[in-house]
């Protein structure tokens, strides 16, 4: 399997190889909780990039793409009084996302998610325009990433995929978090597999 080209046909849902497809597991969740996931248009094309499986366990969810110069991004269309934004960032400096945190405003959470790693996140959820509204949250720590296909030079780093399951884990249920990780860890092993690592 390793020795198959990195070119080797695709599915255009999950982005696994043909072969390897996991459509069939993929949850959906109708949730209150709505997905504003933001990309580099060089991310997107990525098939290491695991924010657009996101997109398709939550059909309450759509894709910002960042970086093109015909195109700028405004977030002002987020601020609406029925609906309270967070945005996720990795940062020490911002409060955590939790229960007591939550209970401070029990409007229906827009999570904006800038995609990319820990410094490209960042970055971008600095610079995103339009969302002087927004606050921002980070993620309580928890376990290390299980996605080790892609360097993470930070300890806290997850794959947007994690970040975000995690995120619904509190916003919304366990049982989400859950249901996600599942697919998640099916993904992992499957990418392993295709690159001829031993899998658990």
């Amino acid at each position: 399997m390793g020795s198959r080209s990195k070119r080797s046909e695709r599915c255009s849902r999950c982005r696994m190889h043909i072969h390897l497809c996991i459509c069939q597991w993929i949850p959906r969740y109708i949730l209150e909780t709505r997905l504003v996931l933001v990309m580099h248009r060089r991310e997107h094309k990525k098939p290491t990039a695991t924010g657009p499986l996101a997109l398709e366990v939550l059909p309450n969810s759509e894709l910002r793409i960042h970086g093109r110069e015909d195109r700028l991004l405004d977030f002002s269309d987020l601020d609406i009084p029925e609906r309270r934004t967070l945005v996720l960032y990795p940062g020490d400096d911002v409060p955590t996302l939790g229960r007591i945190f939550l209970n401070d405003d029990n409007r229906p959470v827009t999570l904006v998610v800038p995609d990319g790693s820990w410094r490209q996140a960042a970055r971008m959820g600095r610079r995103l325009p339009g969302l002087e509204h927004a606050q921002m949250v980070r993620l309580p720590e928890g376990a290390q990433t299980r996605w080790g296909i892609r360097r993470e030079n930070h300890a806290q780093g997850l794959a947007t995929f994690e970040a975000v399951a995690r995120a619904l884990g509190i916003i919304e249920s366990p049982a989400v978090q859950s249901g996600m990780e599942d697919l998640f860890r099916l993904m992992v092993q499957r990418t392993l597999y295709s690159r001829g690592c031993p899998t658990e």
